[in-house]
């Protein structure tokens, strides 16, 4: 079973992850900051991944601290649940249009953080929510989940389309990476014997 839960409480923020890996794509998500919401339902969704985050933090400064926080524990949850990856395909990778908009994730499930993250959004707010917000969630993941995350906008005019078009191809690049694979079964995906 691919599931894990993971509790992440500073002075700042007061955050609760679920997930599991092998799910049906549904998301109970109470973050505070509605497009996250949004955005993370698009990651269960196309990840097919069940998740459930409830989230407290210090909103009345801005959604900076909840928002990278909520990366962090994800990420955390997402290592824990993800095992010693025997017999995954390793790499995913994910191409989403949204009319006017093209995104590609292309991830390594490496056990090495690094973000390569190229977006020139069309506006700096969605909403009320800050679009460098979007980078900060991602390096938070990364850094926790211990992957590779290349995310790249290739067009796009709407801020809100560019940022879905990531987290929707994110969440079919993850579901790619995670899969089984029956040739390599109980085969750790590396020359090196380790991820």
């Amino acid at each position: 079973m691919r599931h894990a839960q993971v509790t992440r409480n500073t002075l700042e923020t007061q955050i609760s992850v679920k997930v599991d890996l092998d799910g049906t794509g549904k998301a109970v998500l109470d973050t505070g900051v509605p497009f996250l919401d949004h955005m993370l339902d698009q990651v269960a969704r196309h990840g097919m991944i069940d998740l459930e985050i409830a989230a407290k933090g210090d909103l009345h400064i801005d959604a900076h601290h909840t928002v990278e926080d909520i990366g962090i524990t994800l990420g955390q949850a997402f290592t824990q649940a993800i095992g010693d990856k025997k017999g995954l395909r390793r790499y995913g990778h994910a191409y989403v249009p949204l009319d006017e908009a093209l995104s590609r994730v292309v991830l390594d499930l490496s056990g090495r953080p690094g973000m390569e993250f190229n977006i020139e959004f069309a506006r700096a707010r969605i909403g009320e929510f800050d679009v460098d917000l979007i980078n900060e969630f991602f390096q938070g993941f990364v850094n926790h989940a211990l992957l590779t995350l290349h995310i790249d906008n290739l067009a796009g005019r709407n801020a809100h389309h560019q940022a879905e078009t990531v987290f929707k191809a994110f969440g079919r690049a993850l579901r790619m990476a995670m899969e089984h694979d029956s040739r390599a079964a109980g085969i750790i995906p590396s020359t090196k014997g380790s991820l």
